[in-house]
């Protein structure tokens, strides 16, 4: 027999998030988020221009978009560029600096496992630390799929490497009884395997610094027509 209370906790739980980066950003979160050491900045930056550096100019997403530093950035190299987030509030602050910087890029509210674009409307599109908070294979593999539909040639995908020093120290420190890293690190092997079943193949892949830093950014290219 079902109960009344046991029939609100299941509404409950079905309408909880999958995992915590949907709803991480409140407005104070997403405004702290902006605020980062400025050697930490340019390092990911520059990991983003050299990665831009195989994919041709294009329509760009930018998706999530966060504060917009990536696309204001790949916007100054001559790419035109979408920003897309679901968080409202960093939707806001992109607003608020491309505005600022004098720039016409549109910002839309987007679910990246649930685009809301036609097949192959973008040249490129930029998936910038995102993946490492999918806790499991499937919504990995969602995620991967919508980007692959909705891009014509090229995908750059970050992801956190579980062979590097952080990892490691993250998995050492669990181990000892510290608390369980929310950030997933999946191999490049994995992260291929969700974008062959797509017919995506690895340009390169590329680390802010191998074996160290934990943060890699890959290039997948469509492989057919």
């Amino acid at each position: 027999m079902v109960t009344l209370a046991g029939l609100v906790e299941s509404i409950r739980i079905d309408r909880s998030p999958t995992y915590n980066g949907r709803v991480k950003y409140t407005p104070e979160k997403a405004r702290a988020y902006q605020i980062r050491a400025e050697r930490k900045e340019r390092a990911e930056l520059r990991l983003v221009e050299r990665a831009f550096g195989v994919i041709p100019r294009g329509q760009v997403l930018d998706a999530p978009c966060g504060g917009g530093r990536v696309t204001m950035m790949l916007a100054g190299l001559g790419y035109k560029m979408t920003a897309a987030d679901l968080s409202d509030a960093m939707l806001e602050i992109a607003r608020e600096k491309i505005t600022a910087c004098g720039l016409k890029i549109p910002v839309e509210k987007q679910d990246l496992e649930q685009l809301g674009y036609s097949d192959r409307h973008f040249d490129a599109i930029i998936s910038f630390r995102l993946f490492h908070h999918f806790p499991n294979a499937e919504i990995r593999q969602r995620v991967v799929t919508e980007l692959c539909r909705v891009s014509k040639n090229f995908v750059a995908l970050s992801y956190f490497s579980p062979y590097s020093y952080t990892s490691l120290g993250r998995k050492w420190r669990a181990a000892r009884g510290g608390r369980k890293s929310q950030k997933h690190a999946t191999s490049l092997r994995e992260v291929k395997s969700y974008f062959e079943k797509c017919g995506f193949g690895l340009v390169r892949d590329f680390a802010r610094l191998n074996l160290i830093h934990t943060l890699h950014l890959a290039v997948f290219r469509r492989q057919s027509s």
